[in-house]
């Protein structure tokens, strides 16, 4: 695509709030940017998340195999533009702010590229004469301001007049886009170095930086994205962390065959709701029959039984007897959901128990069904899956949540170590999944508006529903990754179209989202 078309394309997008399709394809929205080159190649392959030494590693061989530090420079501009245009509305006014570095390179030339945006380019040499600057703007009151300050070579703490001025844009309260790094913040230890940006979409370049990705950096990075073709040699470093988006699902969920009956498609148990928590084995089961399984069978307490079995068509539901739930005709089981009474039977959770130490199927636990899995045990029969939030991991390892947060990946390794190598999707901002061993994968969809009761049984019931497919059982890791994914995708898409959804709106979208 040569540079008129993209500024043809940047000026025509909308803000994502304004937009509309009948299917859910995201083709239009910020998403594209992610995993998608320029020229039009896809680009399937996970990003992996580099530390700053790795990125400067890559940098230098791109330009030792020929590619031009100017090139890159005119390909981040222009890739910082089309997400400024989506962010904004023709007309309105975007301040950029310049350092000296190719950070400032990188602004100084999307500052070069918009044709019907109004834009303030203010080079920043003095922190205190730019703050004036920035200051006399704010009655001409901006719709954006692009941050162009500091890149990933920050090291140290930032002087006082550099502080005043990273609080002075911070305290505007007008939406940040940060290129590649919010400034202040430390590429690889996530930490502010005295003041950092407070962004609204973070868009690093090439790869993902292992700092942006830290729980103390959140606050910082808002909305994470990746350029990642911004011109640099298609040899990335190597990296056991890895980003997942929107081009990594091309090729999932299989087709499924033209003959195919509801045998083909499998059976999944769910026990699931108590007396109060009815709902929760209500959502599970609906996320589940959203990835199409050809049966499902809820086992509820007989106190929940009547209010579960009047909401759902389309499952079987029974109250739970001891023994039944060990069905040979399935080939999944997810237990959890909603099971928070305490006045459970005792012979319900040891079946559970037994049931993940034993079945050859797949096991899924969550929510309350994790408390009654057992520690330490090896060698499982069959795939296993646990799905904690930060407060359940906590728990399950005996710390607190803060321990969880601030070294998420090895939360994973830890969790799926004690639990029989079992798969751990641990929820929250940038969900990870993976295993004791192996790449571990931060899910790059999804908003703070999932955070509503209901959210996990949705997404407990929507990867079970495909676990229960033997051809899904054939790729567990493409399975967990697309269900979680697209999970976040869906909610991303209500909340660009409206701010008033609820869970329910997330269960009938669910699925939508394609590539």
């Amino acid at each position: 695509m040569d540079r008129s078309a993209r500024r043809k394309k940047c000026n025509a997008t909308e803000p994502l709030s304004s937009q509309r399709s009948k299917r859910f394809t995201l083709r239009s929205g910020w998403l594209r940017i992610e995993n998608a080159s320029l020229n039009g190649a896809a680009l399937s392959m996970p990003i992996p998340v580099i530390e700053v030494s790795q990125m400067r590693h890559w940098e230098e061989a791109s330009w030792s195999a020929g590619r031009k530090e100017a090139e890159v420079i005119s390909r981040v501009g222009h890739i910082v533009t089309q997400r400024a245009c989506q962010m904004t509305r023709r007309g309105d006014l975007i301040v950029i702010l310049a350092g000296k570095g190719h950070n400032g390179d990188d602004a100084r030339q999307a500052s070069r590229n918009f044709s019907d945006r109004e834009v303030q380019l203010i080079n920043v040499t003095d922190p205190g004469a730019a703050l004036e600057e920035f200051a006399s703007q704010l009655s001409l009151q901006p719709a954006l301001i692009i941050d162009g300050l500091f890149g990933i070579g920050l090291s140290r703490p930032l002087a006082d007049d550099w502080i005043r001025l990273v609080e002075g844009l911070n305290a505007a309260r007008i939406p940040m886009l940060a290129i590649d790094v919010p400034s202040g913040l430390n590429a690889d230890t996530g930490e502010a170095m005295g003041a950092a940006i407070r962004a609204d979409v973070t868009l690093t370049l090439a790869a993902p930086k292992k700092g942006l990705v830290r729980a103390s950096a959140w606050e910082f990075v808002g909305r994470l994205e990746v350029a990642q073709d911004i011109g640099l040699i298609p040899e990335p470093p190597a990296s056991n962390l890895l980003w997942t988006g929107i081009d990594d699902f091309r090729s999932f969920p299989p087709t499924r065959p033209t003959a195919g009956h509801k045998g083909t498609f499998g059976h999944l148990g769910i026990v699931a709701g108590s007396l109060g928590y009815h709902g929760a084995a209500v959502l599970a089961v609906r996320g589940a029959l959203r990835a199409k399984p050809g049966l499902v069978t809820v086992f509820t307490d007989r106190e929940a039984y009547l209010p579960v079995a009047s909401q759902l068509q389309a499952a079987m539901v029974k109250p739970w007897k001891p023994s039944e739930v060990s069905n040979p005709s399935f080939t999944a089981l997810l237990f959890g959901p909603g099971l928070a009474d305490p006045n459970l039977s005792a012979d319900l959770k040891q079946e559970m128990s037994i049931l993940w130490r034993e079945a050859a199927f797949p096991v899924i636990a969550d929510a309350s069904g994790l408390d009654w899995l057992i520690s330490g045990v090896s060698a499982l029969p069959g795939l296993r899956v646990i799905t904690p939030h930060p407060g359940e991991a906590a728990r399950l390892l005996g710390t607190k949540v803060p321990d969880v947060q601030n070294d998420r990946p090895h939360a994973v390794m830890e969790l799926s170590r004690r639990f029989g190598d079992c798969w751990v999707i641990l929820k929250g901002h940038q969900t990870l999944v993976g295993r004791s061993s192996g790449p571990i994968f931060v899910n790059s969809s999804g908003n703070p508006d999932l955070a509503q009761g209901g959210s996990g049984d949705v997404l407990a019931g929507y990867l079970s529903g495909f676990l229960a497919q033997p051809e899904s059982q054939n790729a567990p890791e493409s399975t967990l990754l697309y269900s979680v994914w697209q999970h976040g995708a869906t909610a991303d898409f209500l909340s660009s179209h409206n701010k008033c959804w609820g869970i329910e709106d997330l269960v009938s979208e669910l699925g939508k989202c394609s590539s």
